[in-house]
């Protein structure tokens, strides 16, 4: 018998003693982070107060109750009875059978009349046919990435449960290390904006923490291959850990599965989706602008059937002696500052991610508060000294005089905007001051991935401000439906048709001007001093966004050592907002540290180019009497 069998043999024990003698366990079984008990009697289970609360405080682990084949009524019988016990008002529009987890998944427009009060219909479905009823909302707007992951992991279930079932044997092996440290090896995105990656190590467990590209640097990767790293093969590795879905944090990860790695990814539900979304456009992208992408969609694929999704606060083991909690960030949808709990209370470590400190028309700020945390990685995006954004207000501000000003010339305004985030903010403020009469009504084209961009997030409203939230479900005000916002799906000929017609708000990716669609925008509207190209977001160093933002008025689009490629002469306007962008600014960042509980004994400074990185250790330092350092890639750092 195996070490995980005899674990397992002497944990049912522990249920059993620890259950009423009326409460039949059948088995346990590790999945993933969870502790599954199947029991005939799992309502009884549910229903009695403190059973499963205090088996997880005797087993230290997170208790999934499922029932037992024999207590499940026939599906089609079963279907009938669900549907007569929920409402008609509900809207349900599907109901998705589990036979493996005893799990009835229902979709519906409005969750709350499916879950009753105090989730009395819940228990009323699965006292009728025994089956565990999981709700799932409908997004207001149709998204095929949401449909497409849904539907994949259902015909992947059977793999992902033996998946889930060997991350569980994994994670609850038997410690054999007799050393005790903590260390930390950075793989990119030091003194630089990209490439985010890191291994956390001790003797016992190693995690890579995200797995980007950098913008504007073709074949510029992670270090990878480093000793630290993955010298030993991805399947040294017990977990990847990702942040948030952004490019620079997500885009090789399903590198990693083309060269064997098996093991899971840990992040949020909606990180999960736009990660997805975003890296299949990466290969699209690639393969337009004749590049040989790194990986194929299988492994895309590969990625997303391996995710286990995580919610904020929720504490999980992810390894033997390693405990990540994951909290809003405030970057993105689903963007998260992971804290690391490491052995039994020796260490901690929280890495920041990207975070945005202040609350958004989008998202609340990022948490800072956590139980012990000795050292933060954090970025440094806009760490400079000058680095200062422009209020809010102020920028929403700004920003209608700029497309005001175009619109009196008859001009268009063209803003390159990441997909995921800005984009979805920027809609917010459109839509705000068009019904407020503040800019004129005129359309808001969307071009590339940002409407589906827009349906993932209406997808997962929880993870939105509570304002917005309640607009998009309840009070049938989604702004993001506003009739002047329309998709660009008819290619150039629909562009060009654009371009010719009356003015209009053009957003559109990619948000640094590195490719996609802004490319045949800025063919056809660069040559004209009527329009007006507004940056809102980071432009890093080496991409044209840059370039064009520093004043260049001569660019070269497509191949720019082929025959193909194309100089373009622009004399559109060229302004920056500042103030939209999802990273802190300097003073965001300096109050992240100040206002942080507990404060960390040390900091790491990444995620920023040089000076930014520098200037920001050395504040910290200054400020708040602490070590930081600002390191270069391939340093390793023994923290304990």
């Amino acid at each position: 018998m195996s070490s995980a069998d005899e674990t397992l043999d002497r944990i049912k024990a522990q249920v059993e003693e620890e259950t009423p003698n009326d409460i039949e366990i059948e088995s346990v079984a590790f999945e993933g982070p969870e502790l599954v008990i199947y029991t005939p009697d799992a309502q009884t289970v549910a229903n009695r107060d403190g059973i499963v609360r205090n088996l997880a405080q005797t087993l230290r682990k997170r208790i999934n109750v499922r029932p037992t084949q024999e207590a499940l009524v026939p599906p089609n019988e079963a279907r009938a009875r669900i549907t007569q016990t929920i409402p008609e008002d509900a809207g349900v529009q599907n109901l998705d059978f589990d036979r493996q987890t005893g799990e009835v998944f229902i979709e519906a427009e409005k969750p709350g009349r499916v879950i009753g009060r105090h989730g009395a219909t819940l228990d009323e479905i699965s006292a009728s046919v025994g089956w565990t009823p999981e709700v799932v909302r409908t997004p207001p707007m149709e998204s095929s990435t949401v449909s497409n992951v849904r539907n994949y992991l259902k015909q992947e279930r059977e793999e992902r449960r033996d998946i889930l079932q060997r991350v569980g044997r994994q994670i609850n092996r038997p410690t054999t290390a007799d050393e005790d440290w903590v260390r930390l090896t950075t793989l990119g995105c030091c003194r630089e904006v990209g490439r985010a990656s890191f291994i956390l190590s001790t003797p016992e467990s190693r995690i890579l923490i995200d797995c980007g590209d950098k913008p504007g640097a073709e074949g510029e990767v992670p270090y990878l291959q480093a000793p630290e790293a993955l010298a030993a093969g991805p399947n040294s590795l017990d977990a990847v850990v990702l942040t948030h879905a952004h490019l620079d944090h997500s885009a090789l990860i399903p590198i990693l599965f083309k060269y064997g790695y098996d093991g899971p990814i840990y992040t949020t539900a909606p990180t999960r989706d736009l990660m997805g979304l975003l890296q299949l456009d990466y290969l699209d992208v690639a393969s337009k602008e004749g590049r040989t992408p790194p990986y194929e969609s299988q492994q895309v694929r590969d990625a997303l059937k391996h995710t286990i999704p995580l919610e904020f606060g929720n504490v999980t083991d992810i390894a033997p002696d390693i405990k990540l909690t994951m909290h809003n960030a405030g970057h993105i949808l689903g963007s998260a500052v992971c804290h690391f709990h490491i052995g039994e209370g020796r260490y901690n470590v929280a890495f920041s991610g990207d975070i945005h400190y202040k609350d958004t028309r989008l998202l609340d700020g990022a948490v800072n508060d956590f139980p012990r945390v000795e050292t933060l990685v954090l970025e440094s995006t806009y760490g400079g000294k000058n680095d200062y954004q422009t209020d809010q207000s102020d920028s929403e501000r700004v920003l209608r005089d700029v497309i005001n000003e175009a619109y009196e010339k008859d001009g268009k305004i063209l803003i390159p905007a990441f997909a995921v985030g800005r984009s979805q903010e920027l809609m917010l403020v459109l839509e705000e001051a068009m019904r407020k009469g503040d800019i004129p009504t005129m359309p808001v084209y969307l071009d590339g991935m940002i409407r589906e961009a827009t349906a993932i997030h209406t997808a997962y409203p929880e993870y939105l401000r509570e304002d917005l939230r309640q607009r998009i479900l309840y009070e049938d005000e989604n702004p993001f439906l506003a009739e002047q916002f329309e998709q660009v799906d008819g290619g150039d000929e629909m562009r060009q048709d654009i371009a010719d017609d009356e003015p209009a708000i053009i957003l559109t990716t990619s948000g640094m001007v590195t490719g996609g669609p802004v490319m045949s925008w800025l063919r056809l509207l660069g040559s004209d001093p009527d329009n007006t190209m507004a940056f809102v977001g980071y432009q890093a160093e080496g991409t044209l966004g840059r370039q064009i933002q520093r004043g260049q008025d001569e660019i070269t689009l497509g191949d720019t050592s082929g025959p193909r490629a194309e100089r373009v002469s622009l004399k559109m306007g060229v302004e920056t907002v500042d103030g939209f962008s999802g990273h802190a600014d300097r003073q965001g960042l300096e109050s992240f540290v100040e206002t942080m509980h507990p404060r960390p004994e040390k900091i790491l400074c990444v995620h920023g180019d040089e000076s930014s990185t520098n200037q920001l250790s050395s504040a910290l330092y200054q400020k708040f009497n602490m070590r930081t350092h600002n390191p270069k890639n391939l340093e390793t750092f023994r923290l304990s």
